[in-house]
């Protein structure tokens, strides 16, 4: 992720959540690619 998203992010701040929720909407990443990357479920990122 380009705005300051650590490789291992241990905490989920508000911050961090928005990043990559306005990554996805600006097309720079998928749902898919975030959900590898970062290790989550895509329904935890689509909440």
């Amino acid at each position: 992720m380009s705005i300051t998203m650590d490789e291992e992010i241990k905490r989920w701040t508000a911050r961090r959540k928005a990043a990559l929720v306005l990554e996805i909407v600006q097309g720079k990443t998928t749902v898919a690619e975030a959900s590898r990357q970062f290790d989550l479920q895509p329904s935890e990122i689509e909440e």
